[in-house]
This record gives C-alpha cells, sequence and structure tokens, in this order.
C-alpha cells in the first residue's frame, strides 16, 4: 500500500519551483523534499531502495526484495537541493551521482527510470 500523501500537491509543486529557482527559504526546501519524496514512493511502490534524502525525508520505494533489518542493500542517498531538481527534471541522474550529489549502494539503486516526476 503506497503512503498516505499529506502534502497539498500545488504546494509542494509552488516550493519546489522555489528552490529550483534558488528563491526558497528552508520551510520551501522541507516541504518540497518531504512532498516528493513521498509522490516518488507512490509512483515507485516497494521497498526494495532506501531513499535518504537528509535531514528531510527518508522513504522506502521500488518493487523488489524488501529488508527487513539493519542497513539495507539498496541505498540512494541525495542532497536536497538535488533531490528537488533530479524530481522537476533540471539535474540528470547520472551528472548527479558524477558530481557527487546523489550517492548509491546496491546493484539497484538507480532512481533514473521514475525522474523526473511528472507533477513538478
Amino acid at each position: 500500500m503506497p503512503p498516505k500523501r499529506r502534502h497539498d500537491p500545488a504546494e509542494v509543486s509552488a516550493a519546489a519551483e522555489r528552490v529550483v529557482a534558488g528563491t526558497y527559504e528552508k520551510a520551501d526546501l522541507a516541504l518540497a523534499v518531504r512532498g516528493l519524496a513521498a509522490q516518488l514512493a507512490e509512483v515507485a511502490p516497494g521497498r526494495h531502495v532506501e531513499l535518504r534524502v537528509p535531514p528531510y525525508a527518508a522513504v522506502q520505494c521500488v518493487e523488489g526484495p524488501r529488508h527487513t533489518r539493519g542497513t539495507p542493500p539498496n541505498v540512494v542517498e541525495a542532497e536536497p537541493v538535488a533531490f528537488v531538481q533530479l524530481c522537476a527534471g533540471r539535474l540528470a541522474w547520472t551528472d548527479a551521482v558524477r558530481d557527487g550529489r546523489v550517492r548509491t549502494r546496491g546493484d539497484r539503486a538507480d532512481l533514473s527510470p521514475w525522474l523526473p516526476l511528472g507533477s513538478v
């Protein structure tokens, strides 16, 4: 069952636009990251990959074998602004990984098939 959307999609989109434009406040960044992480978990449901965007969000997504204890085998950790840019289609997955703005661990820690999100 996908997580319940707790954020107004229009507010998340507006906050994401401000982040992409570079005219955001901390509250905008937090709302954009949390809302977009929840949306990603809805479009890529599952518990095979853990997405971490510290300090704002951590969600599990992508179908496949799920982990039950300890550190998950497939982890994606992204910088908050880079995550919003990825979701908005303003940053390519390969560029973000190469530049270190996204760090991955595991053979299935690739969220590029689901990015960008169509709602941003």
